[in-house]
């Protein structure tokens, strides 16, 4: 089998680097940081004009009608870049919310146990707990907050710290309320899962039979987007270490010519390329226990890379002028959103157990499991 990007696909990755590069160059991020992470509207619609929301929506419902592997590579350019927003959330709500697709809404997502992102700039909110895939025409419990019901939520909400600075957080009220809380159904002239996905289902016919039958579809591909934005990341870094270790001297000599360094390097590109192949493989396949495997890696290479980034820039990686930190506090961030480690974990050891049969346990979702004879 060849797994080697298409043509197509090469291009698309390529024109979104160059499009980022255009739209959110440094100064546009530091400007962001310095707003202490608002959203750009107008980069936002940018986006959206892009189609880089309606990239998976079929053509006729005014989407790009590609794939997963496809967005993958899309959130990929967007991590290398630090793109801030709750991009996962609004690229699958685009067939959910009026204005998503396009990039005139905001959409973000809150689970149990997890802080909402950018919740006071959302246009909509979509609830996900354990049972709900988000998707319509797959599962029931699936809630789109909007209007009175989104201005109550924001009001019982509260704003906690967040370790990166271009993503606000507020942790959800207890329970989150969903009174007034419309419910997703394919009956409100929104795409079907099956129009939805159907790009997806003719590269992975048999991952979708297994796939979007499990509750919690929406968060196995949030996990996927959140492992491919930190994949770019991870690349971001490496890159950025080796500049630094050939730009900097020391004793006359480059940096990276020593072996510490040198090693360092290595370390950060054998983190790196695992998680790529992890990362497109699971989206071509759709599976959950890849999508496991896949967010674990790429977490690892995010942090692990950020780190060996800073070490290399030595003093100057820690200041706040410089930009190393930015992708580590962002990286801790995601690695904690929509799959932890621990949840992930679980996941592959229940996928060698038992072929097939995902567990039931909410720590797959971020929260902890019992121990052994014990309860709560």
């Amino acid at each position: 089998m060849d797994f080697q990007l298409s043509d197509d696909q090469r291009a698309l990755r390529s024109g979104m680097r160059d499009l980022l590069g255009a739209v959110f160059d440094r100064d546009r991020l530091r400007a962001a940081v310095e707003r202490d992470g608002a959203l750009d509207r107008s980069l936002w619609r940018e986006l959206g004009a892009a189609g880089f929301f309606a990239l998976r929506l079929p053509e006729e419902a005014g989407g790009v009608g590609l794939g997963l592997p496809e967005a993958v590579l899309l959130f990929e350019a967007a991590g290398r870049a630090l793109l801030p927003g709750p991009l996962v959330a609004t690229h699958l709500a685009a067939g959910l919310v009026k204005g998503a697709a396009e990039g005139e809404a905001v959409v973000t997502a809150v689970a149990a146990d997890q802080p909402v992102a950018h919740l006071a700039e959302a246009d909509a909110v979509l609830v996900v707990d354990g049972q709900a895939s988000g998707l319509p025409g797959e599962t029931e419990g699936a809630e789109v907050l909007s209007g009175e019901a989104l201005r109550a939520f924001v009001a019982a909400a509260g704003p906690v710290r967040s370790m990166d600075p271009l993503t606000p957080l507020h942790r959800a009220p207890a329970g989150a309320a969903l009174a007034g809380a419309g419910r997703v159904s394919a009956s409100e002239g929104f795409p079907t899962a099956s129009e939805r996905t159907r790009a997806d289902a003719e590269r992975a016919p048999a991952a979708t039979e297994r796939a979007p039958a499990h509750a919690g579809r929406f968060r196995f591909e949030a996990a996927l987007l959140t492992a491919a934005e930190q994949l770019g990341s991870a690349a971001r870094t490496t890159e950025a270490a080796v500049q630094h270790a050939g730009d900097r001297e020391q004793f006359g000599s480059p940096i990276g010519s020593f072996q510490a360094v040198k090693h360092l390097c290595a370390d950060m590109l054998a983190r790196t390329e695992p998680a790529r192949a992890a990362v497109y493989a699971a989206a071509v396949t759709g599976d959950p226990v890849e999508i496991a495997a896949a967010k674990l890696l790429a977490d690892e290479a995010a942090v692990g890379n950020a780190r060996d980034c800073l070490q290399i820039h030595g003093g100057m990686g820690f200041t706040w002028e410089a930009d190393v930190h930015l992708h580590l506090k962002r990286a801790w961030l995601r690695a904690a959103s929509w799959l932890t480690g621990a949840g992930a974990e679980e996941l592959l050891a229940a996928g060698l157990g038992t072929a097939g049969r995902l567990p039931r346990s909410s720590a797959a979702y971020g929260r902890p499991v019992p121990e052994a004879g014990g309860g709560g």
